[in-house]
């Protein structure tokens, strides 16, 4: 397995297709969610994309968002996402613990932010995020704002 850590224009051709169509087959096909995925963050310049290849398969992406990308001064994470027949074996967690790690040494001292689905907040909890604000509907699914304080 192979981890890649990439800007936009890194990212070749195919394994930008293999991102995508990953995303759109979990956030719009399985969840039954009918939104516009790409949504020009990918495209900015302090944006980068962490994914997990097996041979020339995509196993698990995630998406992080710099200063600026999303809101002046603030980091998120999102777009974190793990093909259904790889689930279970752990790579949503190592996924999210290479995502902390590589917003700690590009934007290091900022509080990290993402938008968790409320059915995997637990899963949020577990590593370290905390709930912010109350639950809110994104795109008819219920989602919980959380961060993790400032990474190092």
């Amino acid at each position: 397995m192979n981890w890649q850590l990439a800007a936009f224009d890194e990212l070749s051709a195919a394994q930008l297709y293999q991102m995508l169509a990953l995303r759109c087959e979990i956030f719009v096909v399985e969840q039954d969610c009918a939104y516009q995925d790409p949504d020009g963050l990918d495209l900015h310049p302090q944006t980068r994309h962490l994914n997990l290849w097996r041979g020339g398969q995509l196993l698990a992406t995630a998406r992080l968002l710099g200063p600026g990308a999303q809101a002046p001064g603030e980091v998120w994470i999102g777009r974190v996402a793990v093909v259904r027949q790889a689930r279970g074996q752990g790579l949503a967690r190592e996924l999210m613990r290479r995502a902390m790690a590589a917003a700690g040494e590009y934007w290091p001292g900022r509080p990290l932010k993402l938008g968790a689905q409320t059915y995997v907040r637990d899963f949020y909890l577990s590593l370290g995020f905390v709930p912010l604000g109350p639950e809110y509907l994104e795109d008819g699914i219920p989602h919980q704002q959380m961060e993790l304080g400032c990474n190092e």
